[in-house]
């Protein structure tokens, strides 16, 4: 089960606060148990200075074995030891409450305070101490266990425990309630969404200008808005166009059949019949293997392979191919690419041949009679350009983007239909696509002209 983006947000704000608090935490405690140590410390060396001091003060040992109530006194409670030991490790004052183990007289050197550590069942803290007393060498040990230290780190550490996980709830909450106000504009934007279907797409999103995190994003889903809408127009408008491209060579069909079949006819008649449904299927199969390059063509599945391919030979030979058709419409076709000979492009040949000659059978439809249609190459840092120019009308400003789209009907550069089935510049479209190129059209000088743009590799 996926976590929603707030209850993500509100734990991962919980842990950073929990390692955050920890963190300061485990330091405060160190520093707390580092402080006791050497309060501790201090303690039990100002406990041997006083001792030092009372010694010194006292004709000898022995009156303060008479008197203990002097130095039992330094102490206050039963937590505290105190040994005075003479050079042979002997025992001369004692006051051991605990039951401590008596310390090693090679504890003290000379060098000063010598602190140490033992646990005889129950953990304690020795300071040891090597003096001359009235030229007698004495060690002083006073010692204090730790058990009301250690009780208090437990109850601290208890104590911080308990602050952590409060701290770690605490933080999950309110992590949780930001998280929510702060998602409430994505929540708004997936309100605004969800709303748009396919009666509304024309519906844009809020600009959400307030939230910068927001501007971008809701920009590029409005450009997707706008996209799937000219994808769903287009598709609306393709599915009109196919149906009423396809109407009319069935309806010839069925026409003629009926016709036909309505009384007894001539074996040539009915092979007239048969011959003309023949067009009509052969006019429905073109059409039906266009729209099958095409889906193959979008889909990319298949990148064309390319070679080098030169551009005048190819264009030398579209032109021958189609110099009987340009002969009956008396139209003059024209290769002026030939002054550009050494040009070649990266492309697949079949393709380039296709697209060529879609444009040169889309040009004799629309070149009146004693026309001209020509075939010109260009080339430029970034692109190669194939250009194909026929006289004629020109076509309205407003069409010409939407020329290449399928079974356009916007005026009559686009009212006849070929040996395309009324796909061809749709066609030409999807051959630059496949080639990282473009195709576009312009009216120039009382001529249209249709360009190919194919980049430099």
């Amino acid at each position: 089960m996926r976590l929603s983006l707030s209850l993500r947000l509100a734990l991962m704000f919980a842990v950073l606060s929990l390692v955050t608090v920890s963190a300061i935490g485990f330091y405060l405690y160190h520093s707390l148990e580092k402080e006791l140590a050497w309060r501790d410390d201090q303690t039990l060396s100002g406990r041997l200075e006083r001792m030092e001091s009372l010694l010194d003060n006292t004709p000898s040992i022995d009156v303060l074995r008479q008197q203990p109530q002097l130095y039992a006194n330094m102490l206050g409670n039963t937590d505290n030891v105190l040994w005075v030991l003479n050079s042979d490790g002997d025992v001369l004052i004692e006051i051991n409450p605990p039951n401590l183990p008596l310390p090693s007289a090679s504890l003290a050197t000379d060098t000063g305070v010598i602190f140490s550590s033992g646990d005889a069942g129950q953990p304690y803290r020795l300071a040891s101490y090597l003096t001359r007393i009235h030229q007698r060498p004495l060690t002083l040990v006073a010692g204090k266990t730790l058990t009301e230290r250690n009780l208090m780190l437990s109850q601290y550490r208890a104590a911080l425990w308990v602050a952590l996980v409060i701290a770690a709830l605490v933080a999950a909450l309110l992590g949780w309630l930001i998280a929510r106000a702060g998602l409430r504009p994505v929540r708004r934007l997936s309100d605004n969404v969800a709303s748009i279907d396919v009666r509304n797409l024309d519906t844009r999103l809020d600009a959400f200008d307030q939230y910068p995190e927001l501007q971008q994003l809701t920009a590029r889903l409005n450009q997707m808005m706008a996209r799937l809408e000219e994808g769903f127009l287009q598709l609306s408008r393709f599915s009109e166009d196919l149906a009423h491209e396809m109407r009319t060579p069935l309806n010839n069909l069925i026409g003629q059949s009926q016709q036909c079949l309505s009384r007894g006819r001539k074996t040539e008649d009915y092979e007239a019949l048969l011959l003309s449904n023949l067009e009509e299927h052969e006019r429905l199969s073109r059409m039906i293997n266009s729209m099958l390059f095409l889906a193959r063509a979008e889909q990319g599945a298949h990148p064309p392979a390319t070679e080098p391919v030169s551009v005048v030979a190819t264009i030398d030979k579209l032109l021958d191919y189609f110099s009987d058709m340009a002969e009956e419409q008396a139209v003059h076709l024209l290769n002026r690419a030939r002054e550009n000979k050494d040009l070649t492009l990266l492309v697949a040949p079949d393709l380039l041949r296709r697209a060529l000659a879609n444009l040169l059978d889309n040009a004799l439809q629309h070149c009146p009679a004693d026309g001209t249609i020509a075939v010109s190459a260009s080339s430029s840092t970034t692109s190669i350009r194939l250009s194909v120019t026929n006289s004629g009308d020109a076509i309205a400003a407003e069409h010409l983007p939407r020329l290449f789209e399928r079974f356009y009907r916007g005026d009559q550069a686009r009212s006849h239909t070929s040996e395309t089935g009324g796909l061809g510049l749709a066609i030409v479209q999807s051959i630059m696509a496949l080639h990282g190129g473009r195709a576009s059209a312009e009216n120039n000088a009382g001529t249209v002209c249709f360009h190919l743009d194919f980049p430099h590799f």
